[in-house]
């Protein structure tokens, strides 16, 4: 059970939510000796803080900065990989090992079926993501979402399953970055992640990659080459964290805020520039608030988009995706 987190600038509405509850405490408890008139007169200032706190929501959360993103992106709530796999698919048979060194469990994947009933859309997919814990004991197993390179590894070889029968992959990603241990860089931390583009870019399957929380450097783009790019509408993804950010350009952390907006790392900012396809709306206040409806939006939309890549031909969906990425960027020649 997670504790509830109230971030900073979510404080002034905890306060008036916390009011509002104890007004309905008090109407709940209310006693007969209370007239009728003082009983309707707790029922209207119910009803005007109601209104105040609807309001104060949407304000706060409709005009939300990046860095207050960043920490939404990062609630200890918030639902991760396998929250999702269980709540959107059935029959999920987890693999592990990269079949060279261990098993990561940083990453988690496996094969899976995602069903619509409706139109009767039914569809075996391999499933990849990086995973975090809910208190130190789990996030120390699962190393904070931050996988070594048997984790790389361990996704590829999922990976290359899915291609050897014809299955379409979706990559769901939240990790802080690859983890920097030297241990990493001895077992070649960096090979594994570069040859995983490599490879990704030629996976004749539909590739679907999904930012679920924070989608940092190259632990993320480790396993997000794909068809299409989704972000969740409260997440970020860039090549460094604003901490870093901070600390590289200021020598001090205390600048994550102003990094954040240099380095416009919101689902907003990532669309405009073509780095992303789309972007998946999330319940009001983050998807932590309702993980249920935020699964059953990114379920819908994954089987939107899967229909449509199933209808293409294994070397246009390579073709595709290179000349995707090949036009990512900007750039000027001088003369």
């Amino acid at each position: 059970m997670v504790t509830k987190v109230v971030l900073d600038f979510e404080k002034p509405l905890f306060e008036l939510e916390a009011k509002l509850n104890e007004m309905r405490q008090c109407l709940r408890s209310s006693t007969r000796e209370q007239t009728q008139s003082e009983v309707d007169s707790l029922y209207n200032d119910i009803e005007v803080l109601e209104l105040k706190v609807d309001a104060l929501r949407r304000s706060i959360y409709k005009n939300l900065t990046r860095w207050q993103k960043v920490q939404l992106a990062r609630h200890p709530a918030r639902p991760y990989t396998l929250d999702y796999i269980y709540t959107m698919t059935t029959g999920f048979a987890e693999l592990a090992g990269d079949r060279h060194f261990s098993d990561d469990k940083a990453i988690v994947g496996g094969f899976a079926r995602i069903e619509e009933s409706a139109s009767g859309f039914s569809q075996p997919v391999m499933i990849i993501g990086h995973q975090k814990g809910r208190d130190t004991k789990s996030n120390l197993y699962r190393n904070f979402g931050m996988a070594q390179p048997e984790g790389y590894r361990k996704a590829l070889r999922l990976m290359k399953l899915a291609e050897k029968f014809r299955k379409p992959v979706i990559t769901l990603i939240d990790t802080p970055g690859a983890f920097p241990g030297i241990e990493a860089e001895e077992r070649g931390q960096a090979e594994a992640i570069a040859h995983n583009l490599f490879e990704m870019a030629k996976l004749t399957v539909p590739v679907i990659c999904v930012i679920i929380g924070e989608g940092a450097s190259g632990g993320a783009i480790g396993i997000g080459v794909g068809d299409r790019i989704l972000m969740a509408e409260n997440s970020w993804y860039s090549v460094i964290s604003p901490e870093s950010c901070s600390s590289i350009l200021w020598r001090s952390w205390n600048y994550k805020e102003q990094a954040a907006e240099a380095l416009q790392l919101t689902a907003e900012d990532l669309l405009g520039q073509g780095i992303i396809d789309r972007i998946i709306p999330e319940p009001l206040g983050g998807a932590h608030t309702d993980p249920d409806a935020m699964a059953r939006t990114l379920k819908s939309i994954l089987i939107e988009e899967l229909k449509l890549l199933l209808l293409k031909a294994p070397g246009d969906l390579v073709h595709d995706r290179i000349e995707k990425f090949s036009a990512m960027g900007v750039w000027k020649e001088e003369t």
